[in-house]
C-alpha cells in the first residue's frame, strides 16, 4: 500500500528519463500505464546484449537496459498515429492524474495529445514533458541525448583525469546521469504539482529539459565558478574544495579517502604514522591543504602503498575516517551492508521465472515500497486496461 496508491499515470515516455521517473512513481504505489508501439515497444527493449534468459537458458527479447527502468508498470500497446489509438489515449487521459511524455516539442500536437489539447478536456491533468532543451528557447526543437548533454552542460569539463597526466581528457559518466537526474527532477515536480492540485483543483504542465537539469545539478562546481570566476577543471578522483579527498594507491589497489574535516585529517595522519603532517603549517586547515594539495598528496601516497586496501580500511574505520574500496559491481552486490538493506531483489517473470532488480533506496516507515510487477512484456496488459475503459 504505497503512498501513491490510487494515483494513475499515463506514460508516453521512452528510453530512460521518463521511464525512470514513472518507475519510481510505480514503486511508490501509482498505477502506471506504459504506452508502447505495437510490435516494437520501447526502443530500449532492443538495446542489448545482455538479454534476460528464459527458464531453459535461451535469450529472450527483454534487454537488461529495458529491465532497469520499467518495473511496476502495465504495458499497453497502442498506435497513437491512428484515430482509434488517439481515442484510446484520450480515454486513458480522462482517468489519469498524470501524463508523462518525452516527444520532441510539438510532436504530440498533430495527434491532439499535446498539453494544450488535453488540458482543455481534463483541466486536472498534470502533464510532464521531458525534452532535450525544454519547451522554449532557440534549441527547443532539437533532439537531446545524454552524452551530448553531459558535454554541453559542463559535466565532461570536470570529469576525467587532469590534462597532462596519463589518461587525461574529458570523460562522460558511466551511466546516463543527465537522463536519470531529469527523471528524478520530474518525480519531485510531479509530487509538488499533485500537492498544488489538491489545494487548487488545477493541473499544469511541467517542462523539464535535460540541458537545464544537467546544469542545475552541478551544485558546488557551478558556485565555484560563479563565486570564484574561474571555470573548474578535471581533477580525476580529487575534490575541488576538500583535501585529501581522492583515490590513493595501496599495496594491492586503491582506496577512496574522503577526509571531510580537520579532525578527520589529524586522525588519518595518526593512523598513517605521520602525525607530523597534522601540525605542518601547510596542512593545518582544509583551506591550507587545498592550497598545498600538490605537496601533501605525494606524502600520503607513499604511506598508503605500504598496506593493502582492506588493512587501511579497517584501521581508518576504527577512527571514523571515511574511506572505502573501489568496488566492481560484482563486489557491490556482495557487500554485506547492501545485502542487509535488501538492495538486490528478484521478481516473478513469465518468461524467465524471476528477474533480478535493484531495490528502491527509499525506506518508508508507514508505507513501505512494494514490488508487485516485474517489467512487463510488450502489450501484456493491453486487453485488460482497454477492457476497463469499455474498449472492445
Amino acid at each position: 500500500m504505497g503512498p501513491l496508491q490510487g494515483i494513475k499515470i499515463l506514460d508516453l515516455s521512452r528510453i530512460l528519463a521518463g521511464p525512470w521517473a514513472t518507475q519510481l512513481l510505480a514503486d511508490y504505489g501509482a498505477d502506471v500505464w506504459k504506452i508502447e508501439r505495437p510490435g516494437v515497444g520501447d526502443d530500449t527493449r532492443h538495446w542489448g546484449p545482455p538479454f534476460l534468459k528464459d527458464r531453459e537458458g535461451r535469450e529472450t527479447t527483454e534487454s537488461a537496459y529495458y529491465l532497469s527502468a520499467n518495473r511496476g508498470k502495465r504495458s499497453v500497446a497502442i498506435d497513437i498515429t491512428t484515430e482509434a489509438g488517439q481515442v484510446a489515449i484520450r480515454k486513458l487521459a480522462a482517468e489519469a492524474d498524470i501524463l508523462v511524455e518525452n516527444y520532441k516539442v510539438g510532436g504530440l500536437a498533430k495527434y491532439g495529445l499535446d498539453y494544450d489539447s488535453l488540458s482543455k478536456l481534463y483541466p486536472r491533468l498534470i502533464y510532464c514533458s521531458i525534452t532535450g532543451f525544454g519547451q522554449t528557447g532557440p534549441d527547443a526543437s532539437l533532439a537531446g541525448y545524454d552524452a551530448m548533454v553531459q558535454a554541453r552542460g559542463g559535466l565532461m569539463s570536470i570529469t576525467g583525469e587532469r590534462d597532462g597526466l596519463p589518461g587525461g581528457g574529458p570523460q562522460k559518466v558511466g551511466v546516463a546521469v543527465a537522463d536519470l537526474m531529469a527523471g528524478m527532477y520530474a518525480v519531485s515536480a510531479i509530487l509538488a504539482a499533485l500537492y498544488h492540485r489538491d489545494k487548487s483543483g488545477q493541473g499544469q504542465q511541467i517542462d523539464i529539459g535535460l540541458l537545464d537539469t544537467q546544469v542545475a545539478w552541478l551544485a558546488n562546481q557551478n558556485m565555484n565558478y560563479l563565486v570564484g570566476g574561474v571555470p573548474p577543471t578535471r581533477q580525476g578522483t580529487a575534490h575541488p574544495n576538500i583535501v585529501p579527498y581522492q583515490a590513493l594507491p595501496t599495496r594491492d589497489g586503491f582506496i577512496m579517502l574522503a577526509v571531510g574535516n580537520d579532525r578527520q585529517f589529524v586522525a588519518c595522519c595518526e593512523v598513517l604514522g605521520r602525525s607530523d603532517l597534522a601540525i605542518d603549517p601547510r596542512f593545518l586547515t582544509n583551506r591550507q591543504r587545498v592550497q598545498h594539495r600538490d605537496q601533501l598528496i605525494p606524502l600520503l601516497e607513499s604511506c598508503f602503498k605500504t598496506k593493502t586496501t582492506a588493512e587501511w580500511s579497517g584501521l581508518l574505520d576504527k577512527v571514523k575516517v571515511p574511506c572505502g574500496p573501489i568496488n566492481t559491481l560484482a563486489e557491490v552486490f556482495e557487500d554485506e551492508q547492501l545485502k542487509a538493506r535488501g538492495m538486490r531483489l528478484d521478481l516473478p517473470h513469465p518468461m524467465a521465472g524471476t528477474v533480478p532488480q535493484v531495490a528502491n533506496p527509499v525506506k518508508f516507515s508507514a508505507t513501505p515500497v512494494e514490488y508487485p510487477l516485474a517489467p512487463p512484456l510488450l502489450g501484456a496488459d493491453t486487453d485488460s486496461v482497454l477492457r476497463d475503459l469499455g474498449e472492445d
